[in-house]
Protein backbone atom coordinates (compact mmCIF):
# COMPACT_ATOMS: atom_id res chain seq x y z
CA UNK A 1 0.00 0.00 0.00
CA UNK A 2 2.89 2.31 0.73
CA UNK A 3 4.42 1.34 -2.60
CA UNK A 4 1.70 2.21 -4.36
CA UNK A 5 1.34 5.58 -2.27
CA UNK A 6 4.57 6.37 -3.68
CA UNK A 7 4.78 5.20 -6.60
CA UNK A 8 1.18 7.66 -7.34
CA UNK A 9 2.97 10.71 -6.00
CA UNK A 10 6.56 9.63 -7.78
CA UNK A 11 3.94 9.59 -10.96
CA UNK A 12 2.41 13.10 -10.06
CA UNK A 13 6.18 14.39 -9.38
CA UNK A 14 7.09 13.26 -12.96
CA UNK A 15 4.27 14.83 -14.79
CA UNK A 16 4.96 18.12 -13.21
CA UNK A 17 8.52 18.01 -14.13
CA UNK A 18 7.61 17.17 -17.93
CA UNK A 19 4.92 20.37 -18.17
CA UNK A 20 2.17 17.57 -18.52
CA UNK A 21 -0.04 18.57 -15.43
CA UNK A 22 -3.50 16.92 -15.57
CA UNK A 23 -6.33 17.10 -13.48
CA UNK A 24 -5.37 13.89 -11.11
CA UNK A 25 -8.84 12.75 -11.21
CA UNK A 26 -8.96 12.54 -14.97
CA UNK A 27 -4.77 11.50 -14.75
CA UNK A 28 -5.40 7.45 -15.49
CA UNK A 29 -1.75 6.97 -13.78
CA UNK A 30 -3.77 7.98 -10.55
CA UNK A 31 -6.72 5.65 -10.40
CA UNK A 32 -5.51 3.03 -8.52
CA UNK A 33 -4.73 5.08 -5.67
CA UNK A 34 -7.70 6.61 -5.86
CA UNK A 35 -9.74 3.65 -5.90
CA UNK A 36 -7.85 2.25 -2.54
CA UNK A 37 -8.26 5.96 -0.55
CA UNK A 38 -12.05 5.81 -2.08
CA UNK A 39 -12.15 2.15 -0.23
CA UNK A 40 -11.06 2.72 2.18
CA UNK A 41 -12.60 6.09 3.09
CA UNK A 42 -15.84 4.45 2.14
CA UNK A 43 -15.23 1.95 4.44
CA UNK A 44 -14.29 3.76 7.50
CA UNK A 45 -17.50 6.45 6.93
CA UNK A 46 -19.61 3.04 6.62
CA UNK A 47 -18.56 1.46 9.15
CA UNK A 48 -18.73 5.16 11.47
CA UNK A 49 -22.58 5.34 10.09
CA UNK A 50 -23.47 1.85 11.20
CA UNK A 51 -21.88 1.98 14.42
CA UNK A 52 -22.23 5.64 15.67
CA UNK A 53 -24.79 7.99 13.88
CA UNK A 54 -27.05 5.76 12.20
CA UNK A 55 -28.52 3.81 15.58
CA UNK A 56 -28.21 7.39 17.01
CA UNK A 57 -30.74 9.34 14.72
CA UNK A 58 -32.68 5.92 14.91
CA UNK A 59 -33.05 6.16 18.49
CA UNK A 60 -34.04 9.96 18.23
CA UNK A 61 -36.76 9.07 15.74
CA UNK A 62 -38.08 6.51 17.99
CA UNK A 63 -38.08 8.92 21.28
CA UNK A 64 -39.56 11.29 18.69
CA UNK A 65 -42.32 9.01 17.26
CA UNK A 66 -43.05 7.78 21.33
CA UNK A 67 -43.17 11.37 22.44
CA UNK A 68 -45.60 12.26 19.27
CA UNK A 69 -47.52 9.23 19.86
CA UNK A 70 -47.98 10.34 24.04
CA UNK A 71 -49.23 13.72 22.66
CA UNK A 72 -51.90 12.49 19.85
CA UNK A 73 -52.83 10.11 22.73
CA UNK A 74 -52.75 12.45 25.66
CA UNK A 75 -54.66 15.78 23.24
CA UNK A 76 -57.17 12.95 22.17
CA UNK A 77 -58.30 12.04 25.95
CA UNK A 78 -57.98 15.70 26.73
CA UNK A 79 -60.28 16.69 23.47
CA UNK A 80 -62.53 13.50 25.15
CA UNK A 81 -62.74 15.75 28.15
CA UNK A 82 -63.44 19.02 26.89
CA UNK A 83 -66.04 17.43 24.70
CA UNK A 84 -67.66 15.91 27.98
CA UNK A 85 -67.07 19.31 29.54
CA UNK A 86 -68.65 21.11 26.58
CA UNK A 87 -71.95 18.85 26.87
CA UNK A 88 -72.28 19.20 30.44
CA UNK A 89 -72.01 23.24 30.32
CA UNK A 90 -74.44 22.87 27.38
CA UNK A 91 -76.71 20.93 30.22
CA UNK A 92 -76.33 22.91 33.06
CA UNK A 93 -76.74 26.04 30.55
CA UNK A 94 -80.05 24.33 29.80
CA UNK A 95 -81.21 23.50 32.91
CA UNK A 96 -80.65 27.17 34.29
CA UNK A 97 -82.73 28.01 31.43
CA UNK A 98 -85.28 26.22 32.34
CA UNK A 99 -85.09 27.09 35.65
CA UNK A 100 -85.38 30.90 34.89
CA UNK A 101 -88.20 30.39 32.74
CA UNK A 102 -90.01 28.76 35.34
CA UNK A 103 -89.20 31.38 37.64
CA UNK A 104 -90.55 33.89 35.36
CA UNK A 105 -93.88 32.17 34.81
CA UNK A 106 -93.84 31.96 38.70
CA UNK A 107 -93.45 35.40 38.68
CA UNK A 108 -95.44 36.47 36.02
CA UNK A 109 -98.46 34.20 37.19
CA UNK A 110 -97.98 35.87 40.92
CA UNK A 111 -98.43 39.55 39.22
CA UNK A 112 -101.18 38.65 37.31
CA UNK A 113 -103.11 36.68 40.64
CA UNK A 114 -101.84 40.03 42.70
CA UNK A 115 -102.80 42.25 39.41
CA UNK A 116 -106.16 40.89 39.42
CA UNK A 117 -106.98 40.79 43.39
CA UNK A 118 -106.44 44.59 43.21
CA UNK A 119 -108.69 45.34 40.06
CA UNK A 120 -111.53 42.68 41.74
CA UNK A 121 -110.76 44.98 45.34
CA UNK A 122 -110.57 48.03 43.37
CA UNK A 123 -114.01 46.81 41.15
CA UNK A 124 -115.77 46.36 44.83
CA UNK A 125 -114.59 49.63 46.22
CA UNK A 126 -115.74 51.54 43.06
CA UNK A 127 -118.90 49.60 42.56
CA UNK A 128 -119.82 50.27 46.89
CA UNK A 129 -119.09 53.81 46.01
CA UNK A 130 -121.34 54.06 43.01
CA UNK A 131 -124.18 52.45 44.82
CA UNK A 132 -123.59 54.80 48.28
CA UNK A 133 -123.72 57.33 45.69
CA UNK A 134 -126.75 56.55 43.67
CA UNK A 135 -128.19 56.19 47.15
CA UNK A 136 -127.50 59.91 48.07
CA UNK A 137 -128.06 61.09 44.54
CA UNK A 138 -131.71 59.74 45.32
CA UNK A 139 -132.16 60.98 48.51
CA UNK A 140 -130.99 64.66 47.67
CA UNK A 141 -133.28 63.97 44.62
CA UNK A 142 -136.44 62.98 46.69
CA UNK A 143 -135.58 66.10 49.40
CA UNK A 144 -135.33 68.21 45.97
CA UNK A 145 -138.47 66.85 44.67
CA UNK A 146 -140.33 67.88 47.89
CA UNK A 147 -138.89 71.21 47.96
CA UNK A 148 -139.51 71.22 44.58
CA UNK A 149 -143.09 71.02 45.35
CA UNK A 150 -143.02 73.97 47.94
CA UNK A 151 -141.22 76.15 45.40
CA UNK A 152 -143.50 75.72 42.55
CA UNK A 153 -147.01 76.12 44.47
CA UNK A 154 -144.79 79.55 45.96
CA UNK A 155 -143.85 80.42 42.20
CA UNK A 156 -147.14 79.64 40.35
CA UNK A 157 -149.26 82.13 43.74
CA UNK A 158 -146.67 84.73 42.64
CA UNK A 159 -147.05 84.35 38.66
CA UNK A 160 -150.41 84.29 39.38
CA UNK A 161 -150.11 87.34 41.48
CA UNK A 162 -148.26 89.11 39.38
CA UNK A 163 -150.19 88.78 36.39
CA UNK A 164 -154.10 89.02 37.86
CA UNK A 165 -153.12 90.79 40.47
CA UNK A 166 -155.44 88.53 43.21
CA UNK A 167 -153.30 85.42 44.73
CA UNK A 168 -155.04 82.05 44.23
CA UNK A 169 -156.62 79.70 46.53
CA UNK A 170 -154.69 76.95 48.11
CA UNK A 171 -157.29 74.09 46.73
CA UNK A 172 -157.15 75.25 42.84
CA UNK A 173 -153.28 76.00 43.21
CA UNK A 174 -152.87 71.85 44.51
CA UNK A 175 -155.49 71.00 41.14
CA UNK A 176 -153.21 72.83 39.40
CA UNK A 177 -149.81 71.21 40.55
CA UNK A 178 -151.27 67.55 40.48
CA UNK A 179 -152.39 68.21 36.88
CA UNK A 180 -148.65 69.67 35.69
CA UNK A 181 -147.62 66.04 37.53
CA UNK A 182 -149.33 63.87 35.49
Amino acid sequence: MLSLLIGTAHAAETAVAEGAVKFPPFDATTFAGQIFWLAITFGFLYYLMSKIALPRVSEILETREGKIDGDLQTASAMQEKAKAAGEAYEKLLADARAGAQATAQKARDAANSAAEAKRKEVEAETARKIAASEVSIAAARDKAMTNVAGIASDTAVDIVKRITGIAPKADDLKRAIEAAKA
